[in-house]
Order: C-alpha cells, then sequence, then structure tokens
C-alpha cells in the first residue's frame, strides 16, 4: 500500500504578557531589517548561493541586528526562498521588501510547542507562551511532523502559523464503494450526483452577490486613488480571500462528512479556465473565472486523503452538453440562459449543473473499472 504525506497548517493565536510582547516586537523589528538587508545584497549582487551571503552577510547580521545564529541562518533562508519563488512564478526581478512583521522560526530550535505552552527563540531568551490550544489535543499524538512555522503580528494580535505533516495510507480503487461526481460553478458552487442517485445543490447566489459587493467597492475606491484608498482596496481583497477560503473549507467537508470513508469524488480539471475570459461576457468575466476552482480541490483533495477517499479530476468536454441516458451530444441541448437541459435526441430533461454532476459520476464509473482491470492484468 502507498503512503503520501498530508500537511495541515494549523493558525493559532498566541497570548504574550506585555513584557513579553515588547521583546516579540523588538525581536521581529530587527528581524525584518535584517531581511530587507539580504534583500537588498541579493538584489545588487544577483545572488541565490546561501554560502556565498553567509561569508558576506553573517558577522555583519550578529553585529548590527544583534541576531543569534540560527536567525542569521533562517533570515537569509526567508530572503532566498522569496526571490526563487518570484522566479519559479515568472516573476521579474525585482528588489522584494519585507514590510510585515514576520518570524520563520525552525521546529526545536527557534520554537517548541506542547499543549500547554508555545516556547520561541528571541533577541531577549527564551519566552514561554500560552496559546489558543482548542482543537490542537490530537496533533501531539506522535503522528504528526512539525515544521517551519511563521510568527506574525497582525491587527495588534500575535498568529503563529504551523505546518504539520503525517503519512496516510493511499485508498485504491478495490475499496471504493461510493462515487460522487461534483459539477463547480457560479450559480450554484457545488452540484453532487451520487451512487444513490441523489443530487445535492450548495447555492451560490448570496457569495455570488457579496464578491459583486466587494467589486463595486474596489472600484470606487479605485476611482479615488489616494493611499488610505489603496489600503482599503487591499483589505478588502484579503477579506474576500478569507471569506472565499472559509466557504471552500465548508462545502468540502461537508463532502467528507456527509459520505464518509471509501469515497470517489470526481471533478472536472478547470486547470485552463483562466484562458475562458474571451469566451465570457466582459461584465460576468470576474465572477466566472476568478472563483477559486483549483482551492476547492485542493481542500478536497487533503481532506480526502486524511479520510481514505479518492479525488480525480477529468476531462470536462461536453459534461453539460452530453446526455446521460442516451449519450447524446449537442451544444443545443443545454440552455445556459435558463440553466436547463433538454436532450434533442430523447427529450430528457434536467438542472444542466445536475447534468454535469451526473457526467462526471458516469466518468467515475468507467475509471473504476478501466483501473481495476489494469490492476487485475
Amino acid at each position: 500500500m502507498s503512503i503520501i504525506d498530508v500537511t495541515i497548517t494549523s493558525k493559532i493565536q498566541i497570548y504574550p504578557t506585555e513584557e513579553q510582547a515588547e521583546y516579540l516586537i523588538t525581536t521581529m523589528v530587527q528581524i525584518r531589517k535584517a531581511l530587507n538587508y539580504i534583500s537588498n545584497y541579493v538584489y545588487q549582487n544577483n545572488c541565490l548561493n546561501q554560502r556565498k551571503i553567509n561569508e558576506d552577510t553573517y558577522y555583519y547580521l550578529r553585529d548590527t541586528f544583534g541576531l543569534k545564529s540560527q536567525m542569521a541562518q533562517s533570515v537569509m533562508k526567508t530572503v532566498i526562498a522569496k526571490y526563487k519563488t518570484n522566479k519559479s512564478n515568472n516573476h521579474e526581478f525585482t528588489l522584494v521588501e519585507f514590510k510585515n512583521l514576520e518570524y520563520d522560526l525552525v521546529f526545536n530550535r527557534d520554537y517548541s510547542l506542547k499543549p500547554t505552552c508555545f516556547s520561541v527563540n528571541s533577541l531577549n531568551g527564551r519566552l514561554q507562551i500560552p496559546y489558543q490550544s482548542q482543537g490542537m489535543e490530537h496533533y501531539f499524538d506522535g503522528s504528526y511532523k512539525f515544521g517551519t512555522a511563521k510568527l506574525l503580528y497582525k491587527h495588534k494580535k500575535y498568529f503563529l502559523h504551523i505546518p504539520m505533516t503525517k503519512d496516510y495510507p493511499q485508498t485504491n480503487t478495490f475499496k471504493i464503494n461510493k462515487i460522487v461526481g461534483i459539477d463547480l460553478g457560479v450559480n450554484f458552487i457545488a452540484t453532487t450526483f451520487d451512487s444513490n442517485g441523489n443530487t445535492e445543490f450548495y447555492n451560490g447566489r448570496k457569495i455570488k452577490a457579496k464578491r459583486g459587493h466587494y467589486k463595486i467597492l474596489r472600484k470606487n475606491l479605485q476611482e479615488c486613488n489616494t493611499k488610505s484608498s489603496k489600503r482599503k482596496i487591499k483589505s478588502i481583497g484579503q477579506r474576500e480571500n478569507r471569506y472565499v477560503s472559509d466557504i471552500n473549507h465548508q462545502i468540502t467537508k461537508a463532502l467528507i462528512d456527509k459520505y464518509g470513508t471509501n469515497t470517489l469524488f470526481v471533478l472536472e480539471d478547470l486547470t485552463g479556465i483562466l484562458n475562458a475570459t474571451e469566451k465570457v461576457r466582459l461584465n460576468d468575466r470576474y465572477v466566472s473565472v476568478s472563483w477559486a476552482f483549483y482551492q476547492f480541490r485542493q481542500y478536497l483533495e487533503y481532506k480526502a486523503s486524511i479520510n481514505e477517499c479518492m479525488v480525480i479530476c477529468v476531462d470536462p468536454r461536453y459534461t453539460s452538453q452530453m446526455c446521460p441516458k442516451c449519450g447524446h451530444i449537442e451544444k443545443a441541448n443545454r440552455d445556459k440562459k435558463n440553466h436547463t437541459f433538454c436532450c434533442k435526441n430523447c427529450n430528457y430533461k434536467s438542472n444542466d449543473d445536475r447534468i454535469g454532476a451526473m457526467n462526471l459520476w458516469r466518468k467515475g464509473i468507467n475509471y473504476i473499472e478501466t483501473t481495476s482491470k489494469e490492476l487485475v492484468e
């Protein structure tokens, strides 16, 4: 049986005393200065070699910013990782500025975590800080590996982001006993069709309206073109991202809870959806192509992995144009405006999103049959 690594990032709030908060701020300010110094060095010298950076800047970081040895090394790694990420995303080579108060923490060096206490290294020594432990209890059973965490200061509060990795056995096709086709959209975020012939719609009209409201706010603020309006635009964008992430979490969790283990979830492969903007009316482009479909897929995949389920993504072509009863494919079968489907061959009628979910369910059956046959042979 194959094993896969699943990483979950837990976001918890810590509660330092006034004195501890002062020490944390002092440490994070110095680290931010060091990050920008190293970033400027990388930009000026076009150098991402840590050994070279270490030779030229290590003692300067220690003497000028008062960083400890491990802090200096972490600063270099953080800057190098940021530039490499920009390069992998095909961004132009420009100077990276670190504006937020952040602190990357290596597990068992810069920090440790116990069920009742968070221990962190600072310029004033080790700090023992209580944190919001509710929901964290089962991560201390010894099966999770804690990774490099990030300490952040936002809205006058301190937050800790901790990646935790655990090995899970991968479900094989012989264990699958339920198949669920999931059609993703805008008016209905998700429409499901399962092996019992049941259909469920996850309504997205309120979400669509709320995102439209955010769009109007951004447009009005952009016309102001002031520093405060730009800050507000950024704040609105972050708020919308959190809202979208929360919705995707809720729906994917509901799907896993409803169908349980040994379920195969079938999604459309929508990786090229952003290239479809020219086919959508200008006023509808934002809501049609900017919903986080890939994020939905990621959330469902990792939840499926830890609950002994599977997720596959299939070719989306004709899923809303093919009749699930007779197999007839015709563009005229679907009425997008009224969200209906009527087969021109056998007159089968239904909701167009439901038709998509039914066809995805059928592709799931084909996948199981093909895979099982290959494994037997």
